[in-house]
């Protein structure tokens, strides 16, 4: 081994030492509710998102996410089920894995961004049982409200150590009906049901 080999695999060494105390740390979220201070959070944008899928003429399954949302989750530890939720996702947190068919979402064909630029979610109902929770609302998409039901999950709290906020996570899952919204074009051959996946983090 030359002496600038044996100085980088030295360094190299070094590096995995000093980061070993790092990786040993326990993961800061845990699914304990006594962690839950309650009061009002805000949504983490960076760490929040949508993912919805649909069958696409029987071929594949075709994903895509919306992100940079905002909004609120107000939680009372000692009342759950009076939780409220409001999101707000704008169309331009829309990706997807194709330049022409994120183009194609957008227009007026289908969801006609220009003229709806934001999508919007408002819980009406929260019914908990245990860390999971049944949680009803009125969506709002394409200019269109109806009530939709996630089924959501308590993932984790406690203090995220890199922006020092408390912190609450739930994930949840759902679907809607495209044709609901007048988003219904190339049914059957694009699923109608567009089936949901969300990733929900709240700082405080």
């Amino acid at each position: 081994m030359t002496p600038v080999m044996k100085k980088f695999a030295l360094a190299f060494a070094a590096a995995l030492l000093l980061a070993t105390p790092v990786l040993a740390q326990e993961t800061p979220g845990a699914a304990d509710p006594s962690r839950v201070s309650g009061g009002v959070y805000k949504v983490d944008p960076n760490h929040t998102q949508v993912v919805w899928s649909v069958d696409h003429m029987g071929f594949s399954t075709l994903t895509g996410m919306f992100g940079q949302m905002s909004g609120s989750l107000t939680l009372d530890p000692k009342d759950p089920s009076a939780a409220k939720l409001e999101i707000e996702a704008p169309m331009a947190g829309l990706t997807v894995t194709a330049e022409k068919f994120h183009a194609h979402l957008l227009s007026k064909e289908l969801l006609d961004a220009g003229k709806f630029p934001s999508a919007s979610f408002k819980s009406t109902s929260v019914a908990v049982s245990g860390q999971t929770a049944k949680i009803t609302g009125d969506l709002t998409l394409h200019g269109v409200t109806k009530p939709v039901t996630l089924d959501a999950v308590f993932q984790g709290a406690g203090v995220n150590p890199m922006s020092k906020a408390e912190t609450v996570g739930f994930s949840a899952t759902g679907s809607v009906k495209r044709s609901d919204f007048g988003l219904g074009a190339f049914a059957p051959v694009v699923s109608d049901e567009l089936r949901l996946t969300i990733a929900g983090a709240f700082e405080k």
